[in-house]
């Protein structure tokens, strides 16, 4: 059996505005073993980014952590010190690509300085030694040494988003979360970072958790695959039982939204509606409102039912 490296039971994280309480993160639960990677997908506004933010404790104001645990190698981190989690988790044990890689690098910094000040202050490494370091980081993930001179301005997209995994991976952290690491990318350097992330999971052997709204880019590394919808995880499995074998109503409307390249040619379908507003959800499965099979049964939230071992599935279809 594989070892457990990241265990969430019953997150919450809610944003408090002037509007009311926005639960974006609200009771989620999943497991995720070492060298195991897992893609978390879903419509926007439906909590995956939250639920990033929220593993790495750097969710933005006016949001907060309110219950649950994020047990990380045996340790629930949620109990830590703000300097402790700092000194001991992040970027030493979880670490975070980013989205948007040109937001994530200071413009004023060359890229060689922005990777050796995460040495030099965890690691203690001299300037010297830290420069070295990056130029290694820098040629682990495709991009020429030398180019630690290099300011982000005078990058392209793609290199930008390899020096931003560089960051990630200074450390050495046996968990990278990449939040929709190849957006506003076309679509052949998309392939490019994504088989760097694939090279750089089987080398090194980390785990990924993969944040993104295209199925289609999920598949292409993840072992596991979460769908959310309105803050909760409504389905979790292997790859195969998700693409293969869909049984949440929200899970086959994606699927069947995605173009397909292979196998029996089906027309495109899409969901009807809209996401809901997560400061009024509706009552019991949020999905209802938007699900074809809809009952009455749905004005109960639904509970978490394994369909078969290792796929679970939130639908009263099941329960």
């Amino acid at each position: 059996m594989s070892e457990k490296l990241l265990e969430v039971n019953g997150l919450k994280t809610y944003f408090y505005t002037m509007k009311g309480v926005v639960k974006a993160v609200d009771g989620v639960d999943f497991l995720l073993s070492k060298g195991e990677s897992l893609g978390i997908a879903g419509e926007s506004g439906c909590g995956k980014s939250t639920l990033a933010f929220s593993i790495i404790r750097l969710v933005p104001a006016p949001g907060r952590i309110v219950g649950g645990k994020i047990n990380f190698m045996g340790k629930n981190v949620l109990e830590l010190n703000e300097e402790e989690f700092r000194k001991t988790i992040r970027w030493k044990g979880i670490s975070m690509i980013f989205q948007g890689a040109m937001n994530a690098l200071n413009p004023v910094y060359t890229i060689g300085d922005q990777i050796a000040e995460i040495l030099v202050i965890h690691k203690n490494y001299t300037k010297k030694e830290a420069l070295e370091e990056a130029g290694k980081l820098l040629a682990m993930v495709g991009i020429d040494p030398r180019r630690i001179r290099s300011y982000p301005h005078e990058l392209s997209g793609g290199m930008k988003q390899r020096v931003v995994i560089a960051m990630a991976l200074a450390l050495k952290p046996p968990l990278v979360i990449a939040d929709e690491p190849t957006t506003a990318l076309d679509v052949v350097v998309q392939a490019q970072i994504m088989n760097l992330l694939k090279k750089l999971k089987k080398e090194l052997g980390i785990s990924i958790i993969l944040i993104s709204h295209d199925l289609s880019l999920i598949a292409e590394i993840a072992d596991k695959v979460a769908i959310m919808y309105g803050g909760k995880i409504v389905e979790i499995g292997s790859s195969e039982h998700i693409y293969l074998n869909p049984k949440h109503p929200y899970t086959q409307g994606l699927l069947g939204s995605i173009p397909r390249l292979k196998g029996e040619i089906k027309d495109l379908t899409w969901i009807p509606g809209v996401p809901p507003d997560l400061s009024n959800p509706p009552p019991g499965c949020r999905f209802a409102p938007r699900c074809k099979y809809a009952s009455e049964k749905c004005n109960k939230e639904p509970p978490m039912i394994e369909i078969e071992k290792g796929h679970f599935v939130s639908c009263w279809l099941y329960a």
